[in-house]
């Protein structure tokens, strides 16, 4: 210790640098040091979800997750476990892997072989959605919707179609399926009554509708010097003219869809339901991905909702919560607020 301060006094000025060094060097590692609330998680999970509707957990569990999970193992590297859930109609498989691992190989040996094993499925299965995260992601902010004067499918479809895509430009976010609201779906609902009288069933509805309603592409048709894009109308181009289309000839009059059956815009079925100030609604959760910062996701959230502000249908407002402690309110509609 006496040999360092003789060697201070000795050589003041190289000291002197040195801690003008260690002050700078300081200062700046204080700066670029990330700062975040939750910590990162080196644990990387692939969620595979598995949808075919009207199937019983049961039956999903046995005849689309148990094939699958073995297959899993045979195909995929460096797994640490895998663990799943049934449920009517949806089944959702998470792939636990090693901490080490290339997800991005991981990534394309899941989606190959979810796409191979459909062969071995139902009838009907379609490929899964494969969704990338891991351990730390977990829902940071959520963005809530409601209106007066929309429905749960308008609002379903403004939060999934208009506002999920601007919110997935924010780095580190990742948005899930919105909660809530109905699925837009066109629908036909057959008067039973009305078939039993014209000698028609549901299949020659089924067969009419996918008779006249087909997309053939025709190119274009090149007269004198111009050339013009070709179109056909062998698809209605408005939901009301299904109900025109001809389902079949009867003694010598033609039934048309409308007199069997009432197509519209619809919804299937709900399977979950928001409830936001006694109004129905629908829920955003917006998930933070591996080591982004929690910090910087709520901010590009609340400043995606200021631009997106003017967007919005009238008659709609939306709220949001994160785990900021320092989240600010926003003018509505939008508005973003700390719950």
């Amino acid at each position: 210790m006496t040999a360092v301060v003789r060697l201070a006094l000795a050589r003041p000025y190289t000291f002197v640098v040195m801690a003008i060094l260690v002050m700078i060097f300081g200062v700046l590692s204080a700066i670029r040091t990330p700062t975040d609330i939750f910590p990162n998680i080196g644990i990387p999970v692939i969620s595979v979800v598995w949808s075919y509707t009207g199937l019983s957990p049961d039956d999903m569990a046995g005849r689309i997750i148990a094939p699958y999970e073995r297959v899993l193992s045979t195909t995929v590297n460096d797994i640490e476990h895998i663990e799943s859930q049934s449920l009517p109609g949806v089944g959702v498989v998470k792939i636990f892997f090693q901490p080490n691992v290339n997800i991005s190989v991981s990534q394309a040996q899941v989606t190959s072989i979810s796409q191979t094993i459909l062969k071995q499925l139902p009838q009907g299965a379609t490929p899964p959605i494969i969704l990338l995260y891991n351990a730390s992601s977990v829902p940071v902010i959520q963005l809530a919707l409601s209106s007066d004067s929309l429905s749960q499918t308008e609002l379903f479809d403004l939060a999934q179609n208009f506002i999920r895509p601007q919110l997935t430009t924010v780095a580190g976010a990742q948005l899930p399926y919105a909660y809530g609201g109905a699925t837009r779906q066109v629908q036909i609902d057959l008067d039973q009554n009305a078939l039993r009288a014209h000698n028609l069933s549901a299949t020659d509805v089924g067969n009419a509708l996918a008779l006249q309603n087909q997309i053939t592409p025709v190119g274009t048709e090149k007269i004198g010097s111009y050339e013009f894009t070709v179109d056909l109308n062998d698809s209605p181009k408005a939901i009301a003219d299904f109900n025109n289309l001809p389902v079949k000839v009867v003694n010598g009059a033609v039934v048309f869809m409308r007199d069997v059956a009432y197509v519209h815009d619809g919804s299937p079925p709900q399977t979950n339901v928001v409830q936001l100030n006694g109004r129905k609604g629908v829920l955003m959760s917006i998930l933070k991905i591996g080591s982004a910062s929690t910090l910087d996701i709520i901010a590009g959230v609340k400043a995606a909702c200021r631009r997106s502000k003017p967007r919005f249908l009238p008659g709609s407002t939306s709220r949001s919560s994160g785990t900021s402690p320092t989240s600010s309110n926003l003018p509505s509609p939008p508005s973003c607020a700390r719950d």
